[in-house]
């Protein structure tokens, strides 16, 4: 998947979550932002991520976040083919533990 800069929106609000400093600001930011339902489903997603990059198959992983393997297929394409994002996220945080 090819990198597209963000228009002036996204941009603000890269650069806003960019700002907060503890796990707590971002929680109630993101509470505030998404809804409780799109926040679960991106938890999900970033789950499905570890447990792809842990080489769990399709079924667990669907077993153990209730995601469709068509999502969980999409989350698989953006870390073999994507902006590395994912990966960005789970080694940095691999590496605070």
């Amino acid at each position: 998947m090819e990198y597209r800069k963000p228009d002036d929106s996204l941009e603000y609000l890269i650069r806003g979550i960019l700002t907060l400093q503890t796990p707590e600001e971002c929680l109630r930011f993101f509470q505030d932002l998404c809804t409780a339902s799109e926040l679960q489903e991106m938890s999900r997603r970033l789950q499905a991520a570890k447990l792809l990059n842990q080489n769990y198959i399709y079924s667990e992983i669907a077993d153990r976040t209730g995601l469709s393997t068509a999502t969980i297929s999409r989350v698989n394409r953006c870390l073999k083919f994507g902006n590395d994002g994912y990966l960005t996220v789970l080694n940095r945080v691999a590496r605070k533990k």
